[in-house]
């Protein structure tokens, strides 16, 4: 716990993470969709399995790799290559296999999510707001896919670059922080005070980049007396970058909103200004559109959030630290807990969503089967409930609208 350069990367990991989480418009889509309530369990929830990743797999493959004495050069390790390496030596090419099915379902599952984002940013940020206003679903939904096509294409031709000029995965990990922490703060102070100013977050955001990167091509510099891939690349100069992005960004929006241009905006008027597509009227309920609900959710994660970040970020490297070289029992201890994790983890994403739409499953099982046999399908309980429910909810003007139509 006491290595400089795993305090360093654990820096860089922080500001880095944090610009994916409010950057990245994937987050924001999902978090925008499901309600309160749910959004609230399903993040904290979620960032605690995710932590299996770094914690469990991670770690074991990574020791697993040192302790066998594999013969895996920097750049190898640096592209990622650690974890087959460490499989096919344990299990052989069932290793390789399951490596490779991992691998492929985190990139696909990434890559659906960071398409879809783009195409939703282009369609409705850029397309409807600008070039068509009065843009129909259709429409959208036309310019959506072409962007899919095309920022998919770009995607593979911008990976090839990378690699072909010597950018390995670490490599790049460690430069995320300093092209996007420099937009943590300004959303962070949009979203949470409303004296913050729009255009001192623009401002902030664009000037944290040019000052991060500045600072970061100074340090390699400074450093190594040159600029260049691996220059650049060392743990101290991509903290700096890393820093002056996330906190001279903060510095800049805190200045300009409270001595040149504070604001007082009213949250309440968020919902007035949201346009949409072709009067699609579906989305929250008012009772959980309630101030109280909201409010409910929000102290709810507020309060976990902070514990658990204060745990796992000082707490537990803190407590951690009196050990120093860890024992035998000590590092069995650690292996224990990471086991746990790692399975606890597994068992929640794999059981939770078959639990949840169990009434789903039931449904399209009995539909196939009820299909087979010629009969008629039969309706789960609760969609029954939902429906009696719609039905008791209905007024005479909505049934004379349904007539109508």
């Amino acid at each position: 716990m006491l290595s400089s350069d795993g305090l360093m990367f654990g820096l860089i990991n922080i500001v880095g993470n944090f610009g994916t989480v409010f950057v990245d418009q994937s987050y924001w889509q999902s978090a925008i969709a499901a309600r309160p309530e749910s959004a609230a369990k399903g993040y904290l929830l979620g960032g605690i399995c995710w932590f299996s990743i770094p914690f469990s797999l991670a770690t074991s493959l990574g020791l697993a790799s040192t302790a066998l004495m594999l013969p895996i050069s920097s750049s190898e390790a640096g592209s990622g290559l650690v974890p087959p390496a460490v499989a096919v030596e344990l299990l052989g090419n069932t290793g390789a296999a399951l490596i490779l099915i991992m691998l492929f379902m985190a990139i696909v599952s990434t890559g659906s999510a960071e398409s879809i984002a783009v195409s939703s940013l282009v369609a409705y940020d850029i397309y409807r707001e600008y070039i068509n206003p009065e843009a129909t679903g259709e429409q959208i939904l036309f310019v959506s896919r072409v962007v899919i096509v095309v920022f998919g294409a770009f995607m593979g031709v911008f990976s090839i670059i990378l690699y072909e000029i010597g950018l390995n995965l670490g490599w790049v990990y460690l430069f995320m922080g300093v092209v996007i922490g420099s937009a943590v703060f300004p959303l962070w102070n949009m979203m949470t005070w409303k004296k913050a100013s729009g255009t001192g977050a623009v401002i902030a955001a664009w000037s944290g980049l040019a000052l991060a990167v500045t600072g970061w091509l100074v340090a390699a510099t400074i450093q190594s007396g040159e600029i260049s891939i691996d220059a650049l690349g060392t743990n101290e100069v991509m903290l700096s970058g890393n820093l002056i992005a996330i906190l001279s960004s903060g510095f800049i929006h805190y200045v300009y909103s409270v001595f040149i241009d504070p604001q007082d905006y009213d949250f309440a008027t968020l919902d007035a200004s949201i346009k949409l597509v072709e009067d699609d009227r579906r989305g929250l309920t008012e009772a959980e559109k309630d101030p109280r609900v909201l409010e409910k959710a929000e102290r709810w994660i507020v309060r976990r959030g902070y514990v658990l970040t204060l745990v796992l970020i000082v707490i537990w490297p803190l407590l951690s630290v009196p050990a120093g070289v860890f024992s035998k029992s000590y590092f069995a201890f650690w292996v224990l807990i990471a086991m746990c994790w790692g399975f606890g983890a597994a068992i929640i994403i794999t059981v939770l969503p078959l639990s949840e739409s169990s009434d789903d499953i039931n449904m399209v099982l009995s539909g196939a089967v009820n299909a087979m046999l010629g009969k008629e399908p039969v309706r789960p309980a609760a969609a029954m409930a939902a429906a009696g429910k719609a039905d008791d909810d209905a007024t005479p003007e909505k049934e004379m609208v349904e007539e109508e139509e």
